[in-house]
């Protein structure tokens, strides 16, 4: 690939972050998204835009981001190693939204494009992204809700894409010391390029396209669902779940640090609020300690 191939990728990418935040400030009523603009020494640079101390939103962070080196991370290197020595160009969108309502799951999306380019070599290019749904007080409706949109935008592209990349979701969203999943799934897939650049293409616009219509339905069913400080409490304590994932197996998380990323952009995903307690156990039988039976594998469909 060349620069005439991640034009359209980052012109596609610019305008998805611009839709989300129109849609989000929208759900929200009463927030809005302030922007920085950032630019990295090595090369390339992005746009963060983070709403907080909203209606509906503690805070939600989307960013934009296009960056190049002449080194690979070794997050990257050991993922694929055969890229050593290669300069590099990423770009892609990723979001993290923290609703204040425990009631509303947390969520994340991301859709991206890396290309690896050596003098007299062809280059080497992927797409990668996906979106997961990690709820407090879980509604099955929504999970369904959220699983049928995946479903339902990875169709045209094969009857084998979803439960594939539902999978691999699973298994990528998973906190090993926890045994447990980070919530109920969605979509996640990497070093998407079979088919050819104009299918991988498509593919990630369907799923970047398709997560305000997974979303966006269950902040609206659920936003003014009425909660205590009970809720509150467990919501924070669950996030701390998300601080363990991201800093210590989020692949995303590790390429943006090591790579010399911006840290307020990339630690943007973390929540505003969370709290730790040694040995909590939910009550048996409460509303708290059913959220267990959600972070394990289902089939949703």
């Amino acid at each position: 690939m060349t620069e005439a191939s991640i034009t359209p990728v980052e012109t596609f990418l610019q305008g998805l972050q611009d839709r989300i935040c129109a849609a989000i400030e929208t759900a929200d009523g009463t927030a809005r998204f302030v922007e920085d603009r950032w630019q990295r020494a090595e090369g390339g640079g992005g746009r963060t835009r983070v709403l907080r101390d909203g209606a509906v939103f503690e805070q939600a962070g989307i960013g934009f981001s296009r960056v190049q080196g002449t080194t690979l991370p070794p997050s990257a290197s050991a993922h694929r190693p055969e890229l050593a020595g290669r300069a590099w160009t990423a770009t892609g969108v990723s979001l993290v939204f923290h609703p204040r309502n425990p009631h509303v799951p947390t969520t994340h999306m991301n859709v991206r494009y890396f290309e690896a380019r050596a003098e007299g070599q062809a280059p080497v290019w992927w797409f990668g992204g996906g979106f997961d749904l990690t709820p407090f007080y879980p509604v099955d409706a929504d999970i369904r809700q959220w699983h049928q949109v995946a479903h339902d935008l990875c169709r045209p592209y094969g009857e084998g894409l979803y439960p594939h990349w539902k999978r691999w979701c699973d298994e990528y969203f998973f906190l090993k010391h926890r045994n447990e999943t980070r919530g109920v799934g969605g979509l996640f897939y990497d070093d998407l390029s079979e088919g050819g650049f104009e299918r991988c293409f498509a593919l990630t616009q369907a799923v970047g396209n398709g997560f305000l219509e997974a979303y966006l339905p269950i902040v609206s069913a659920r936003k003014d669902t009425p909660y205590g400080e009970r809720e509150r409490e467990f919501q924070l304590y669950r996030r701390g779940r998300y601080v363990e994932f991201n800093l210590v197996y989020d692949r995303g998380t590790l390429f943006g640090l090591q790579s010399g990323g911006r840290a307020e952009s990339i630690l943007m995903s973390l929540p505003p609020r969370v709290r730790f307690e040694y040995g909590y156990v939910p009550e048996a039988g409460s509303a708290e300690a059913r959220l267990a039976e959600y972070l394990v594998p289902r089939d949703w469909l």
